[in-house]
């Protein structure tokens, strides 16, 4: 199509798909070579992006992990039903609003039990997480502070064995996390 000519002109180097499902992934594959799908990826919301991998990986494209912090609420920090500045859009996700957050930090409390033992933050231990996933998952952790960057950094130095990733992931079962990844009108737009 249209931006299959763009790559023909050099004028994109390659194409990418966000928050895609495995059908539209391979459709937009055959028309031309993707390179990348971008998803939401974390302990806390893995279920259709585990599905994604399995597509991804038979077709050699890679994985961009976007919100691997569950948009903040793996760090730890999050405390309770947190005011957000405005414009900060997590305060309209509902992993965020009272009834969910409750539940949800008591999973992020299982993850920083097992960080403590590992002596890095939640952060770094669930960035190594992803990291151990495979080499075509790259998270993309987001942050505007400097002491958050080099924490996160600080996750490529976190060794998880076989068996560390395993509890890891049972700490957090698929689908565990209250709330969904968005609010409910723009869910109709992701994984599409």
């Amino acid at each position: 199509g249209a931006l299959a000519n763009l790559v023909q002109q050099g004028k994109v180097r390659a194409l990418g798909l966000s928050e895609a499902k495995p059908e539209t992934i391979r459709r937009a594959h055959k028309t031309h070579p993707i390179a990348a799908v971008q998803s939401e990826y974390s302990l806390l919301y893995r279920v259709e992006a585990e599905e994604t991998l399995k597509t991804t990986r038979e077709l050699g494209i890679a994985f961009v992990a976007y919100a691997p912090l569950g948009r903040g609420l793996l760090t730890g920090k999050i405390e309770s039903a947190p005011s957000f500045a405005k414009g900060d859009t997590r305060g309209r996700h509902p992993r965020f609003l009272a009834e969910n957050l409750a539940h949800n930090r008591s999973l992020v409390e299982r993850i920083a039990e097992i960080a403590r033992e590992k002596a890095c933050t939640p952060a770094q231990l669930v960035l190594a997480w992803l990291l151990a996933q495979g080499p075509d998952v790259i998270p993309i952790p987001g942050t505007k502070h400097q002491e958050r960057l080099d924490e996160n950094l600080g996750a490529l130095e976190v060794r998880l064995t076989a068996q560390e990733v395993a509890r890891i992931s049972a700490a957090i079962p698929p689908g565990a996390a209250a709330g969904t990844r968005y609010p409910e009108q723009q869910m109709a737009h992701v994984y599409v």
